[in-house]
């Protein structure tokens, strides 16, 4: 294929807006799917690209949409980053998480399908679909869901799987473990840690509840994964990758580590309220991302404690 158009489903959010920047700075003519029409979101505008993506209205989960937005720029590239994203709500939202997430995947496969689309697809995966981790997982490790979104996650990752086996398709599904960004919005967790903190930098009065903070995650930094996400989209050969840092780190650890950074001793300030855990918590997560350097040379260099800095400092 000779375009240079890039199709990115989910292009405001975390990902999508710093693969978009990364793809526009490689020259690359970026369309994204908005259901707000024209929106121009937040993450656009703090990465300054705002007026240069460009953007079509309609939903993923509208098959006429995705086939006839596909047909129209005829991509060298599609990356699926949409879908209902948190964890939390999805079991109080279990019918638009598996719409947003399946029908979504089956939308784009099925539409290019048709349309016998020559070029690649990347489908976002997560690390959740496997539940607990209680060494490093692979791609042939057991899968264990244990919420709505890990269950249309791992769904999304067998029919991708399917369609590139029965079709032949340039289809690849990228198992994301946790990645942080200081595009992160303030409902997830990390940025609710720093949030605090610099908040009883200034008011000592404040504190924070949590609930279990003995949880392990292994996380990454976004930059560099949409980074992996190009390049296993790019491959000669459409193979799924775990990608991921390889390093778990508790929860504990990163409040005691925030806390830190602004001389705060988080026993202090934070208040754990068991009300909140949830029976379904993974305890511990992990990948393995022996594959992905291997096949591609690729592996996370911005560890926990650059990742803590950078987003503090947003």
């Amino acid at each position: 294929m000779t375009s240079k158009n890039i199709l990115i489903f989910g292009c405001h959010g975390q990902d999508g807006s710093l693969l978009s920047k990364l793809l526009l700075e490689e020259g690359y003519r970026v369309v994204g799917l908005s259901r707000n029409g024209r929106y121009t979101s937040e993450n656009h505008i703090k990465l300054g690209i705002e007026k240069d993506v460009e953007l079509e209205e309609g939903s993923i989960s509208n098959y006429k949409t995705v086939s006839s937005i596909i047909e129209k720029y005829k991509p060298v590239s599609i990356y699926n980053l949409a879908g209902q994203s948190s964890v939390g709500k999805s079991y109080s939202h279990p019918d638009e998480t598996i719409q947003s997430i399946i029908n979504g995947t089956l939308n784009i496969l099925e539409a290019t399908k048709k349309l016998m689309y020559p070029g690649r697809i990347f489908f976002a995966g997560s690390s959740e679909m496997f539940g607990e981790i209680k060494t490093k997982a692979d791609l042939s490790h057991i899968q264990q869901p244990t919420s709505p979104y890990a269950i249309a996650k791992q769904a999304s990752f067998n029919l991708v799987k399917i369609y590139r086996q029965l079709y032949n398709h340039n289809c690849v599904t990228g198992i994301l473990f946790n990645h942080e960004s200081r595009l992160r919005k303030k409902t997830f967790v990390s940025q609710k840690i720093i949030q605090a903190a610099k908040e009883i930098s200034i008011n000592k009065n404040h504190r924070l509840t949590m609930g279990n903070i003995e949880i392990l995650r292994d996380w990454g930094w976004a930059e560099e994964y949409v980074k992996a996400m190009q390049i296993i989209t790019e491959a000669k050969k459409p193979k799924d990758q775990i990608i991921c840092t390889g390093k778990a780190c508790s929860l504990r650890l990163f409040i005691e580590k925030v806390f830190s950074k602004f001389d705060l001793d988080w026993q202090k300030y934070i208040q754990i309220d068991k009300k909140l855990y949830r029976p379904s918590d993974i305890l511990r997560s992990c990948g393995d991302p022996t594959q992905l350097y291997k096949d591609h040379l690729w592996k996370a260099k911005i560890d926990i404690e650059q990742i803590i800095d950078r987003m503090i400092d947003s």
